[in-house]
């Protein structure tokens, strides 16, 4: 007798997310993914037909999360608006290495799986856009120095995502250290 079903598409999913942050794209297998789930293996086949659909459905999920919280800015003040982004952004910056790998995941082999990665490619133009929008708003209202073109600001804002949290302070912290270093450097003047 198999075991029962005894998890979730949503614990599917969370699991799902965990194992590609463990062990990446190339290293995500089915086997791995079942040894975390108490259930019957076939349980995932009967959310999703393969390791794509899985991929796929687990980054929709990831930027649908981020494109809700996104949306919800108060814009009113831009700089509160990038400092809120960041934070969001730094929330989920293990899992934004990750989407990198979307164009990994063959389309083909499911169209469930091309349906989410054209989600998560519209949403990511969504979220380019609003950040677009507050950076130009930004500029023209003085908020950054003249002299720095603007591409280079926006450079150094995204790689704040990347940075290692060695305190390891909560994010909000870590977001507010950051936006002040980026902000206004972390030199005296």
């Amino acid at each position: 007798m198999g075991r029962k079903q005894a998890f979730t598409k949503s614990e599917l999913l969370d699991q799902t997310k965990r194992v590609l942050l463990e062990h990446g794209y190339e290293g995500f297998q089915l086997k791995l993914l079942s040894r975390s789930l108490v259930g019957a293996r076939s349980t995932i086949y009967q959310y999703y037909a393969n390791k794509e659909e899985i991929v796929a459905a687990c980054m929709k999920r990831v930027m649908e999360n981020v494109l809700q919280k996104a949306s919800a800015i108060d814009d009113t003040d831009c700089m509160d608006a990038l400092q809120s982004l960041l934070t969001i952004y730094l929330e989920e910056a293990n899992f934004h290495q990750l989407l990198g790998d979307a164009h990994k995941v063959n389309k083909a082999s499911s169209v469930a799986a091309a349906d989410d990665l054209e989600f998560v490619e519209q949403a990511h133009m969504t979220l380019k856009n609003q950040l677009e929008r507050l950076f130009v708003r930004a500029q023209e209202e003085g908020h950054f120095n003249p002299s720095i073109p603007l591409p280079a600001i926006i450079g150094v804002f995204f790689n704040l995502i990347d940075t290692p949290n060695m305190m390891n302070i909560p994010i909000s912290q870590w977001s507010k250290l950051l936006y002040q270093m980026w902000l206004g450097g972390a030199g005296r003047h």
